[in-house]
């Protein structure tokens, strides 16, 4: 079965930057799951995997427009943390969840922690970064029903925790 909107694909990756530095790997993990064309992987890597089939293996340089875009001009804004929301205490890369004036929900990054505040940014850590995959697909199967209605994957034998 070829990768095609719906399919659900399981593949084995590793992700370097322009310096071969490791920044995430399935290696020594379960693979990733998801499923194709529902946008839950970065556009870059969804389309070179979009058509191939179980056992491909290959490389891809994902550049960052069609990654994590880039890096805004905005910078990041000082925030003091007793403004921050109840919950675990800020560090570098956790992702938090903004309510704008209209409703609207933004994802900041906390990209700093000084003592009383934490540097936030709309830009994912990896915005401005050129992307290098190694990617073996593993496995591909048509969703179910059920994955379909849900809007994504569900783990081995159908196993969903939601």
């Amino acid at each position: 079965m070829r990768i095609t909107k719906n399919a659900v694909v399981s593949i084995d990756y590793t992700l370097r930057d322009e310096e071969g530095e490791v920044l995430d790997t399935s290696d020594g993990d379960e693979p990733l799951i998801y499923l194709h064309g529902e946008g839950q992987i970065i556009e870059g890597l969804e389309n070179a995997l979009d058509g191939r089939v179980i056992g491909d293996a290959f490389k891809i340089v994902v550049s960052p427009k069609d990654g994590y875009g880039e890096k805004s001009t905005t910078g990041a804004v000082r925030v003091p943390i007793e403004e921050l929301p109840e919950g675990p205490t800020p560090e570098v890369g956790m992702e938090l969840e903004a309510v704008g004036p209209n409703g609207e929900v933004a994802t900041l990054y906390v990209v700093g922690v000084e003592a009383d505040a934490v540097m936030l940014s709309t830009d994912h850590p990896l915005a401005g970064v050129t992307l290098h995959f190694d990617v073996t697909i593993r496995e591909v199967r048509e969703a179910s029903a059920e994955e379909l209605t849900h809007g994504h994957a569900h783990g081995p034998g159908g196993a969903h925790d939601h």
